[in-house]
C-alpha cells in the first residue's frame, strides 16, 4: 500500500483513539491538524525530522504556548512541547499521549549544567495496525538527564527505563541561551529514534 494511503489510513484510527483522551491538550490539538492529510501552503515553520526511512520537512500548524503543532505531506503529524516530542501520528507505531510529571528539566538546560536531574512522565503507544492489541497506557517513564559542554555546544543526555524498554535521548543545546538545536528522541519502541532539527 503506497505510503500516502497507509498515512490516510492511519489518520482516523489516531483521532478515534485521541477522542478516547479528550481530556488530554495534546490530543486535543492533534485531532484538529489530522483530517487534512497535506503540509499547509505556508512555508516550513522550521522542523525537519529525520531518522526514518526519510527525512520530513514540517510546517507550523498551530502553537500554544510551548505547545506546536507540525503537519508534513503524507499525512505526518507530531506534538512538540518545547524542545520535546510528545505525540506522534503517520510515523508507524504512534506516541499518542506524553504527561509529564512536575516540571521537564528541558525547561532550563543550563541549569543542567553540573546539577543532574531525574524526570518522570507515563505516555501511551498505539499500534500502526490499529489493533486493540497494539495499544499500551500508562508506560512509565523514568529518566536521569546530565548536561556537558562541547565543543559546538551544550549535550544533554537523558537516560531512560520504561516497561518499553531502556533509551537514550540526546539534545543539543546553544551554549549562551540554552536553546536547544537539535535532538534525537524516543518516539516508540517499534520505530527507530527520530532526529529532529530547528531551522
Amino acid at each position: 500500500m503506497p505510503r500516502r494511503r497507509v498515512a490516510r489510513a492511519i489518520a482516523p484510527a489516531l483521532a478515534l483513539l485521541l477522542a478516547a483522551c479528550g481530556d488530554t491538550p495534546v490530543a486535543e490539538a492533534l485531532r484538529g491538524v489530522l483530517p487534512t492529510a497535506e503540509a499547509p501552503a505556508a512555508p516550513a515553520g522550521g522542523l525537519r525530522l529525520a531518522g526514518t526511512r526519510q527525512s520530513h520537512v514540517f510546517a507550523l500548524a498551530q502553537q500554544t504556548g510551548n505547545r506546536r503543532l507540525w503537519r508534513a505531506e503524507g499525512g505526518i503529524a507530531i506534538a512538540t512541547e518545547g524542545p520535546r516530542i510528545v505525540a506522534t501520528a503517520g510515523l508507524g507505531q504512534m506516541l499518542t499521549a506524553t504527561r509529564q510529571e512536575g516540571p521537564d528539566p528541558l525547561d532550563d538546560i543550563l541549569a543542567l549544567l553540573g546539577n543532574p536531574a531525574s524526570t518522570r512522565r507515563t505516555v501511551d503507544l498505539a499500534g500502526a495496525s490499529r489493533e486493540p492489541a497494539t495499544m499500551r497506557f500508562g508506560l512509565v517513564v523514568e529518566c536521569r538527564l546530565t548536561a556537558s559542554r562541547q565543543a559546538d555546544g551544550i549535550l544533554v543526555r537523558e537516560a531512560c527505563t520504561s516497561p518499553a524498554g531502556a533509551f537514550t535521548n540526546r539534545f543539543w543545546a546553544d551554549p549562551e541561551t540554552g536553546a536547544v538545536l537539535r535532538s534525537e528522541q524516543w518516539v516508540g519502541n517499534e520505530v527507530p529514534p527520530v532526529t529532529m532539527e530547528m531551522r
